[in-house]
C-alpha cells in the first residue's frame, strides 16, 4: 500500500512500511482503509483501518505538515520566515506617511504570494528587493527609509545616491 506525503509543492509517494505504520495488534504493515473523514474542517484526517493479517481495526490520524520556509540571511544563517517581521518592517518604513494598514497588508500578502514560488528556502535579498519594488511605487519616503536599513546606508552620500537614482527614474 502506498501513501502520499505532500510537502509544500512536492508530492512523494512512499510505501507504508517506510512511514512505520503498522498494526498495533500484530505489527503487520499491510492494511486497508475502511473510512476516511476530515476532523473539524482542519488539516487532520481520521482514518479507520483494518489489518489484512489479524482483521482487527484501528484508527490513524493524518495531518498535513507544511515545511516552513527558511530565509537565508546575508551571513548564510537560516531562520524561519516570519510574516510579522516583514509586516513590522513595512510599518516602520511607512510611519507618519499616508499609507494605510490595508495597503501594508496588501503588500505583505503580495510578497507572500511571490514567496510561494520558492521551495524550502529564500534569500533575504529577494524579500528585501520585493519590498523595495512595492514601496517605490507606493511611497518614495517609505522606500528610502526601508532602503537605508536594508542596504545599510552608513553616511549621507549613500542617502544622496539613492535619492539621485529615484529622481533619474521619474
Amino acid at each position: 500500500m502506498l501513501i502520499y506525503v505532500v510537502t509544500q509543492y512536492i508530492v512523494v509517494i512512499l510505501p507504508l512500511e517506510v512511514l512505520g505504520l503498522k498494526c498495533p495488534f500484530c505489527n503487520n504493515n499491510e492494511d486497508k482503509v475502511i473510512d476516511s473523514r476530515p476532523i473539524d474542517e482542519s488539516s487532520v484526517i481520521r482514518r479507520r483501518r483494518e489489518c489484512l493479517k489479524c482483521n482487527k481495526r484501528f484508527t490513524t490520524y493524518e495531518r498535513l505538515e507544511e515545511m516552513p520556509l527558511m530565509v537565508i540571511k546575508k551571513d548564510n544563517k537560516r531562520e524561519i520566515y516570519d510574516r510579522s517581521k516583514l509586516r513590522q518592517g513595512l510599518v516602520i518604513a511607512c510611519t507618519k506617511r499616508s499609507v494605510s494598514i490595508d495597503q501594508i497588508e496588501k503588500i505583505t500578502n503580495e510578497i507572500e504570494d511571490e514567496l510561494k514560488d520558492f521551495i524550502m528556502e529564500v534569500p533575504s535579498k529577494i524579500i528585501g528587493e520585493l519590498v523595495l519594488k512595492r514601496l517605490k511605487k507606493l511611497d518614495e519616503v517609505a522606500y528610502v527609509r526601508f532602503a537605508s536599513i536594508y542596504r545599510e546606508f552608513d553616511n549621507v552620500d549613500a542617502f544622496k545616491n539613492e535619492l539621485d537614482e529615484l529622481k533619474k527614474k521619474e
